[in-house]
């Protein structure tokens, strides 16, 4: 399949930040002194895509940048949450929204993921849907594909390669200006 016309509406679909690392636990610190957390653990609180960027600096970073910069005007840019659905990455977190993102499993077979994961999936309007992710389990392509069908694409080099060097490439790929190819996941390799 070749790319959706840049005025064709897209929907990015990206893959959460794991929180359970280092840089998770220092934003759940209350007493963290830094601003992100400060702002997290205030009465603003923070925003779903500056905390998962913070969480994962290279990989989740270089998929919002490169959503954020090819997001046709009429395109959305929304996040996987393992409890909550899709978010949008401007979605105000408090740590008690972090904590329970901890406390579900991405597992296609636990209801707590899939349903809320589903149900939003049924709302997306119609067009293509660019998946910015890992495709090397099924925690998101059970759901996805069977939801999506040929609707569904993704990065045609991003099969065999790491977080970094997926992140690395979406980050080079905004800031050039030069959208990478995309396919659809009929006969990906597992």
């Amino acid at each position: 399949m070749t790319n959706p016309a840049p005025d064709q509406p897209l929907t990015f679909l990206l893959s959460p930040a794991h929180l359970g690392g280092v840089r998770g636990g220092q934003l759940l610190n209350p007493a963290a002194g830094f601003p992100l957390a400060q702002r997290l653990h205030g009465s603003g609180g923070a925003t779903l895509g500056e905390l998962f960027s913070f969480v994962s600096a290279l990989y989740f970073r270089g998929k919002l940048a490169y959503a954020s910069r090819f997001a046709p005007p009429a395109g959305r840019i929304l996040v996987i949450t393992s409890n909550r659905g899709l978010l949008p990455p401007s979605a105000l977190m408090r740590p008690a929204d972090l904590a329970g993102f901890g406390a579900v499993d991405i597992d296609p077979d636990d209801p707590r993921y899939a349903d809320p994961l589903r149900r939003d999936l049924r709302t997306l309007p119609g067009g293509p849907v660019l998946f910015l992710g890992s495709l090397a389990t099924p925690k998101y392509l059970a759901i996805l594909e069977p939801e999506l069908g040929a609707r569904l694409l993704v990065p045609g080099d991003f099969a065999g390669l790491g977080d970094m060097s997926r992140g690395s490439r979406l980050l080079r790929a905004a800031a050039a200006g030069q959208p990478l190819a995309y396919r659809g996941t009929a006969g990906r390799s597992p």
